[in-house]
């Protein structure tokens, strides 16, 4: 068939000869999954000379044998790496969001305390960690006033819970709830429930069921969570504490809307940040978001900066206190503009944008000790780096390599804390200057064990399609690879579909070299459509979900299969969430594949702009909805199932029993209708698991995915 593309140049980019030397012969298995340790949130101490960080893990779980759980501490480490990391906190329940107090005596963390998590106060001279807050809703991400004094903090309140609290309840909402007729709420105030009773009587009856969740009734938009349903909007709130723990929390925000990402202003006196860009609408229906600013115990709200088409967000002051950086996202180019670094002037209130020729999504922004830089992290060319902006000329330098992911950091004077993912580890602390010059490693959470194993190195390489997109893809040789042999070759495609992977995205580490480990090559690329590469690029595959991305990747694969060592009769492919749309649309449309896995995918689009919670991609990606005649005809166009039946691929299909991002639904019309078609296929679901099973998910079931792919896939190759 004609796949719309010829190769017009292709490049290779082969960083082989710069590899580690591999000391190791074992191959990776798949319960080494158990070994990876994960640092993260790292945060060097006011005098820059300890850096304290989260490290997950996972563990045996004593209450239910068999199974593991997430583990995550904190843990203490000289930044002159002259000892070994102390691990600081113990115990069943996580400890996170660790923040240094100013004068660098006491940590500032969250943890969970009868479900709901509460700030804990731990001080570094000795002794156990002190509970903080005891506040009803919840305490989290504590962020200490510059004085030590006060430490503000977020929770999340329920519509009733803030009807009902001093604190945090105001004058009744300008936004229409959307009960149909009503527009909004009834209360039953003082009227007594009779099912039997006037009008009145009945709502309150109805009402008291209501409170009881029994039934559910859904007046709201967006009233899917990722895993259920959630018919009651709820609103995050900003709020302080004494940090000596003589005081009651005093609100720095209130009502039914939604604030986040508070900062404090050098001087202490205010705080600032991001909101819902009109308190006129139903929450559900705001995407945008303006920045203000307040006193410590809500004196002085004021909107800070409102920009009609943007939505701004993560406000924080310079340390000189003259400017404030905050991030902007264009809000005319849903879906595909990038994420740009803006500058509010504190004297004259004035804003500019900086780096304008910055075609990359920035994110995760700090300021430089002297206020003249801006740092960012952002991805690009298959990884993630470090990126520092000039905010005089608005010139920006990268940091670090493209080849490499830079996961968290922090800066303090000249120095840098960061988590870094690179193939020969996925996880470990550096310290390097601010330049990123001079970088050491000071934890080997993960090296020890890697010593022993044999890994794949990915080679880059790039091609260039007859309509102009340059595509950068990257092959993987098995682990254990024998010259003169030949092996199976896995296709592996991201998510997204704006996602992008490389070198230095962490979350495939393992799933890749486990399957270079059983002795497959790998081949991955990052389609038109993916993040990473400019709003251009990331915009190439508007109107076009199949078709376009389709033969980037098939010409990706095409250029692997080329391979003296790969075996082009054994090939086949997998990928999640949009990658799983994007198997299903490769096997409806090509044969070459022997085998294939589709994960928790989008396969059919109307329904999907029904079931899932990510359904604003429909109207952001394809420019309208399923009602418009024109819209329509794109989205069945565009959906794997219209293709079904011309799908004669074994085709493994996995999704979560409970993940509401894409909706299991999309899988059971592919099983079902393939069944009927009486084509092989088989189906996985996994119980309780979200979309995010391959990520966060429960580490069994992990591992029964990753096994039960190598296995269907070994059925069929003939392993």
């Amino acid at each position: 068939m004609n796949y719309r593309i010829c190769i017009i140049t292709l490049i290779l980019f082969c960083f082989a000869s710069t590899l580690p030397a591999q000391t190791g012969n074992l191959p990776v298995t798949a319960t080494d999954l158990l070994q990876i340790r994960q640092p993260g949130s790292v945060g060097l101490s006011p005098d820059g000379k300890y850096i304290i960080y989260t490290l997950q893990r996972m563990i045996d779980d004593e209450e239910n044998k068999g199974e593991y759980r997430y583990d995550t501490q904190l843990f203490l480490v000289a930044a002159e790496g002259t000892s070994e990391p102390r691990q600081l906190t113990y115990g069943k329940e996580n400890a996170t969001q660790p923040a240094w107090s100013p004068d660098g005596k006491t940590v500032a963390f969250t943890r969970a305390v009868s479900g709901k998590p509460q700030i804990f106060l731990l001080s570094l001279t000795g002794g156990e960690a002190r509970q903080l807050t005891d506040y009803e809703y919840g305490a989290g991400s504590p962020v200490w006033s510059p004085d030590g004094r006060h430490i503000l903090f977020s929770t999340t309140v329920n519509y009733q819970q803030i009807a009902g609290d001093e604190l945090l309840s105001s004058e009744v909402h300008a936004w229409d709830y959307e009960k149909p007729v009503l527009g909004t709420r009834f209360e039953p105030g003082d009227v007594k429930a009779d099912p039997d009773g006037d009008l009145s009587q009945i709502r309150a009856w109805l009402r008291k069921n209501e409170d009881r969740q029994n039934p559910r009734i859904i007046n709201r938009l967006n009233f899917l969570s990722e895993t259920g349903l959630q018919p009651e909007i709820t609103f995050s709130h900003l709020l302080t504490v004494p940090a000596d723990g003589n005081g009651k929390p005093a609100a720095v925000t209130r009502g039914y809307q939604s604030y986040s990402a508070g900062s404090w202003s050098p001087d202490g006196m205010r705080i600032v940040f991001q909101g819902p860009a009109d308190d006129t609408l139903h929450p559900d229906r705001v995407t945008r978001s303006k920045l203000f600013a307040s006193g410590h115990d809500e004196t002085g709200l004021s909107v800070l900066l409102d920009l009609p088409d943007y939505s701004l967000f993560n406000p924080i002051y310079s340390p000189d206190g003259r400017y404030m950086a905050f991030l902007a996202s264009d809000q005319t180019d849903r879906g595909y503009a990038q994420t740009m670094i803006g500058i509010l002037d504190t004297r004259d209130g004035l804003h500019r944008f900086i780096a304008g020729n910055f075609d990359r999504s920035a994110g995760n922004i700090k300021w430089s000790a002297n206020s003249r830089h801006i740092y960012a992290v952002a991805p690009a060319n298959g990884g993630f780096p470090l990126f520092r902006f000039d905010i005089r000329t608005g010139e920006h330098r990268q940091l670090s390599s493209n080849e490499t992911g830079i996961r968290d950091y922090d800066i303090r004077g000249n120095r840098l804390a960061y988590v870094l993912t690179e193939v020969a580890n996925p996880f470990e602390v550096y310290i390097a200057r601010d330049d990123m010059s001079r970088a050491e490693r000071i934890t080997s959470h993960n090296s020890g064990w890697l010593g022993e194993k044999r890994l794949s190195f990915p080679e880059k390489h790039t091609l260039t399609t007859s309509d102009g997109f340059e595509i950068e893809y990257w092959i993987m040789k098995p682990a254990l690879f024998d010259e003169g042999s030949t092996y199976p070759l896995l296709l592996q495609i991201h998510g997204g579909p704006s996602a992008m992977w490389g070198p230095g995205e962490a979350s495939m580490w393992h799933e890749f070299q486990l399957f270079a480990a059983m002795g497959y090559g790998i081949v991955y690329a990052n389609p038109r459509g993916s993040g990473g590469y400019g709003r251009d690029f990331q915009h190439g595959n508007h109107n076009d979900w199949g078709f376009g991305p389709m033969n980037d990747v098939l010409a990706a694969a095409d250029r692997a299969a080329a391979e003296t060592w790969a075996d082009p009769e054994r090939m086949v492919v997998t990928g999640g969430s949009y990658g799983g749309y994007l198997v299903a649309w490769i096997v409806a449309h090509d044969h070459r594949f022997r085998a294939a896995a589709a994960q928790r995918g989008v396969y059919e689009l109307t329904t999907f702009m029904g079931e899932g919670n990510a359904w604003r991609l429909i109207p952001d990606l394809f420019e309208g909805y399923p009602w418009d005649a024109e819209v329509k005809a794109v989205l069945d166009r565009e959906s794997p199932y219209t293709w079904v039946d011309q799908i004669d691929t074994p085709l493994l299909i996995l999704h979560g029993d409970v993940d509401l991002r894409t909706g299991v639904s999309q899988s059971e019309m592919m099983f079902k209708s393939l069944k009927i078609l009486e084509k092989p296929v088989e189906f996985v679901r996994y119980p309780g698991a979200s979309h995010e099973l391959s990520r966060s998910g429960n580490v069994v079931q992990r591992l029964d995915r990753l096994l039960r792919m190598i296995e269907f896939f070994d059925r069929y190759t003939g392993r």
